[in-house]
């Protein structure tokens, strides 16, 4: 595959082949049944040849079939392990590679966007693509100023591409439903549908990216690299080593799976509240992991041990790619902090009223509000206690809980609604849980969700807590007084001692 596949009908026939596969799939699981074997186990074989069929269409036509194709690679812990682990492999590939544009396409679009003398601005610049996604590949490259950079170029009719495979898709999306239970998927392909121009406006990408790289410049844990050139088509940013999250993923220890999970729930719910943006696009080939001393750092291709010799407690996480975010001037909608804290606290009442009030519930249904707290109150368990550690086994527990027909929580969630304002809230925040069960990793959720989601904690408990702070450091300064006041010399009238001298006096002690 060397080139991006454009014409309509070459990506419409290749599109229009997997109904049908998937139909003939239906067919045979029914024979299979008839003979004897469990619904359960056909099922499953379905599953595995429906996803073995997908992914490989997807990699290959890129544009928005293989953006679909990583939306939905981030929830692959959801499937029975029999299922997800032969596809597995082909899923993290997908997040990181795709087959290349050939050189003389990079250097054409180079040449048209940045000017015929194009080379002048690099002093290196290496053909060969370090990472390929849905609608431009990356390449390295030197600029004139001696910084290391990275290339990107979108791929010659990538819109056109984009709109036609998602158009495609969406017309059979019913019959993926299967391959990831508990998800619609239409609704994700129309909203990847819909935020096609977004993905493509490289400025509008670059000032997304400035605001991150601005607000994050001296942040101990989290990396965005700076923009260095922005033109249609061309996106010049600087380069950052690192490991792939994918990399962690698949072989991390578990002090390495935790630091990463830990920061990459900070980076979710810290930025909306410092730079009023999400980054909309958490799949792991969008993120880095970086040692604390950059001399450790490697060319992103080095061995993960190596890599991190400096120690997992002082990793840093590198962002990549803000061509899709939501814009959120206020941070992340109060409404759910508050739904979160009133959830924990077992108020049904006020739950489904703020549900109600949102449009989660809509006037014409009525629920018991006791059922929708319970259907809640798994999906939330995270949390509830200081630490949690997310796992492919829940995930696939919480999939089953709401996809079997025969469940209340099934029966219930066919009757929330999720408001448009949220949805991309929504999908973010259900891939980033996706990446921390592929990670296994034990996150202390509760605390960014203290520190960074509006409503979570009340603001009369924040001020109980810092007027319990400052009654310690009362209580410590008059200890150090009294202290002080004991220890001066016997004949001299004790005097008001100064700050310094009651420090004095209480290191002394």
């Amino acid at each position: 595959m060397s080139d991006l596949p454009r014409k309509a009908v070459t990506r419409t026939a290749k599109l229009a082949a997997l109904p049908l596969g998937f139909a003939g799939r239906a067919t045979w699981g029914l024979g299979k049944r008839i003979g004897g074997k469990s619904a359960e186990l056909v099922a499953r074989e379905v599953q595995q040849r429906t996803a073995d069929q997908l992914f490989k269409v997807l990699g290959e036509l890129k544009g928005g079939a293989m953006k679909l194709g990583q939306a939905l690679s981030v929830f692959e812990s959801a499937l029975p392990e029999e299922v997800a682990g032969p596809y597995r492999a082909a899923l993290t590939k997908l997040q990181e590679a795709a087959p290349p544009l050939p050189s003389a396409t990079v250097h054409a679009v180079l040449a048209e966007r940045l000017g015929e003398e194009w080379r002048e601005l690099f002093l290196e610049f290496e053909d060969k693509p370090s990472a390929a996604a849905s609608i431009g590949q990356v390449h390295r490259a030197v600029w004139h100023d001696g910084r290391k950079v990275a290339v990107k170029v979108q791929y010659p009719g990538a819109g056109e591409a984009l709109l036609s495979d998602l158009t495609q898709l969406s017309r059979f999306a019913r019959l993926l439903g299967p391959l990831i239970p508990g998800m619609d998927i239409k609704p994700l392909i129309k909203e990847l549908r819909d935020r096609v121009s977004e993905e493509l406006d490289y400025e509008q990408e670059a000032q997304s990216q400035r605001r991150h790289a601005e607000e994050f410049a001296d942040d101990p844990d989290v990396v965005v690299p700076g923009v260095v050139h922005q033109s249609d088509q061309v996106l010049v940013t600087e380069w950052i080593d690192g490991v792939p999250l994918a990399d962690v993923i698949a072989d991390g220890t578990p002090e390495q799976r935790d630091r990463a999970g830990q920061l990459l729930a900070r980076f979710l719910f810290s930025g909306p509240a410092r730079t009023g943006l999400l980054h909309a696009d958490p799949h792991p080939g969008n993120f880095r992991l970086l040692p604390a001393a950059p001399s450790v750092a490697t060319d992103g291709e080095g061995d993960l041990d190596d890599a991190m010799d400096s120690g997992a407690a002082r990793w840093r996480l590198g962002v990549l790619d803000f061509g899709t975010v939501d814009r959120l001037p206020g941070g992340l909608p109060q409404t759910i902090g508050d739904s979160l804290r009133l959830t924990l606290q077992g108020d049904a009442a006020s739950v489904y009223e703020l549900l109600r009030e949102e449009g989660f519930v809509k006037d014409s249904i009525d629920l018991e509000p006791d059922a929708v707290l319970d259907y809640l109150l798994p999906i939330i368990e995270p949390a509830e206690v200081d630490e949690f550690t997310f796992s492919r086994t829940w995930m696939r527990q919480q999939a089953a809980r709401i996809a079997d027909p025969r469940s209340p929580a099934h029966q219930l969630g066919k009757q929330l609604n999720l408001p448009p304002a949220y949805l991309l809230i929504h999908r973010v925040t259900l891939s980033t849980i996706g990446v921390l069960c592929q990670l296994g990793a034990t996150v202390r959720l509760r605390e960014e969700l203290e520190s960074w989601l509006p409503g979570f904690l009340l603001q009369d408990e924040e001020e109980q807590d810092e007027a319990g702070q400052a009654e310690e450091e009362q209580a410590e300064e008059d200890w150090a007084e009294e202290e002080w006041a004991e220890d001066a010399p016997t004949g001299f009238e004790a005097a008001e001692p100064t700050a310094g001298a009651a420090a004095a006096g209480a290191e002394s002690k």
